[in-house]
């Protein structure tokens, strides 16, 4: 039978809105299916860190493609996986997605209590810490370009420091996991990595539009729409967490209240985006209040042990895309001479600048702690920056300089991920020698 002219064809429609749905499910099946192999290889040969090995992995795998790129040109294969994989997409995945169940699944894990204790300390990492981290990477890089004569604008340098600022909370959440942290020290990291993502991502944004405006900003807009996304995230935060709190409490039953945990992380961070707030501090505050009054106060035994386990698989889950992405990464940056040489002096400038942004806003605090230095060493090698850095940095609309901001931040965080990363636990024992009994304890009962 033929149509007419203008007689919708009903079985293009279908199969277009077919493609629409399958095709994202087929990247995400690709994505499983290859975190999963990339785990098993990394339980049965490397035996690193979840995540950590995950990545290696996948980086082992862009670097093989790469040399098969350069070997035989034509196969492109470098392309082909990241259109398969749709790592070009990670900027939106990660902030406008992932991001919120991260954040949420990490926040329901940290003591209240002790970071309550540590809130003035917590605080000033999260705020000043960021600050100082921005300007001296940024400055620091600018004069390190200058010297390659590469002129990147001091501007771009800056975003170059806000991109690096921020750690990241998915890496620290399996590194303090596993290590055996002082309580005070735990919380303090969590409770930085937590918070200092929504501050970071507000300086991020007014910096980046700084720099695409050549230059020309008034600071006390600035001011104002730090405030506002900083203070209406936490506003919003605990006004929608006391909500979910006051459902949870009137009913007992675990699927709905699971279910109610799982409207509150996404849909905080939507109606904070729709606000203009920051949705990271704003999903961090519901989560802090949930995990804590919310579990103590609503929760059953049997619904605070199913939230707990489902919010792990989800952590578990996205912590391995996440990291198989990142891993994937490299596909797509392009690396120049100076760019290369920049990034390896960046390793140690971002180490420099970490210890000053942890030092300089919480030192007074300390000062008659003789346990300070301990404390400020293992925040400065604990700061890993990982998907939020690369996110954010992929996020930067096309400039001469993209690509050298690209380098850099992709080399300091892998090297963060890599080799602080995997050296962390090391470092904690040598700084904490009373805590290096306790692991080998608990392994030889678990075998009883």
């Amino acid at each position: 039978m033929e149509r007419a002219g203008n007689e919708p064809v009903y079985e293009e429609i279908v199969l277009e809105l077919a493609c629409l749905i399958v095709a994202p499910l087929s990247v995400f099946a690709i994505l499983l299916c290859l975190a999963s192999a990339f785990g098993v290889i990394n339980h049965r040969l490397l035996h690193l860190p979840s995540s950590i090995g995950v990545i290696t992995v996948a980086l082992l795998a862009s670097l093989c493609i790469l040399g098969l790129d350069a070997t035989l040109p034509g196969l492109e294969l470098g392309t082909r996986t990241q259109q398969v994989l749709g790592t070009q997409a990670l900027p939106q995945t990660l902030l406008n997605g992932a991001l919120s169940f991260l954040l949420f699944a990490g926040a329901l894990n940290v003591d209240m209590a002790a970071l309550w204790r540590r809130k003035l300390t917590v605080l000033l990492l999260a705020t000043l810490g960021v600050v100082i981290a921005t300007v001296g990477f940024g400055v620091g890089i600018w004069l390190v370009f200058a010297l390659l004569e590469a002129t990147v604008p001091a501007t771009w340098c800056l975003v170059l420091g806000a991109v690096l600022a921020p750690t990241d909370p998915i890496a620290i959440s399996e590194m303090v996991g596993r290590v055996g942290l002082p309580k005070t020290l735990q919380a303090t990291l969590a409770g930085e990595s937590l918070f200092n993502d929504g501050v970071g991502v507000v300086i991020f944004t007014a910096v980046a539009a700084l720099a695409a405006n050549g230059g020309r900003s008034a600071p006390g807009m600035f001011a104002l729409d730090f405030a506002r996304e900083a203070l209406g995230g936490i506003v919003l935060g605990t006004t929608t967490g006391w909500l979910a709190y006051l459902m949870m409490r009137s009913i007992d039953e675990y699927p709905l209240e699971i279910m109610i945990s799982l409207g509150l992380a996404t849909g905080t961070y939507a109606v904070a985006s729709a606000l203009g707030t920051s949705g990271p501090i704003a999903v961090v505050a519901a989560g802090l209040l949930i995990g804590n009054r919310g579990t103590r106060h609503a929760m059953s035994e049997t619904t605070r042990t199913n939230l707990k386990l489902f919010w792990s698989v989800i952590d578990e889950l996205l912590n391995a895309l996440l990291f198989l992405l990142l891993g994937f990464e490299v596909l797509g940056v392009t690396f120049s001479g100076h760019a290369i040489v920049a990034a390896a002096v960046a390793i140690p400038l971002a180490l420099i600048v970490r210890a000053a942004s942890v030092v300089a806003p919480i030192y007074w605090l300390h000062a008659h702690n003789p346990q300070r230095w301990r404390g400020f060493a293992i925040l400065t090698w604990g700061g890993l920056r990982g998907g939020i850095s690369v996110a954010l940095a992929l996020s930067l609309p096309p400039t001469p300089w993209r690509s050298d901001i690209l380098v850099v931040c992709y080399t300091v965080v892998v090297f963060t991920i890599l080799v602080q990363g995997l050296t962390m636990e090391r470092a904690i024992t040598r700084m904490y020698p009373q805590i290096r009994e306790a692991p080998k304890r608990d392994s030889s009962q678990k075998g009883n």
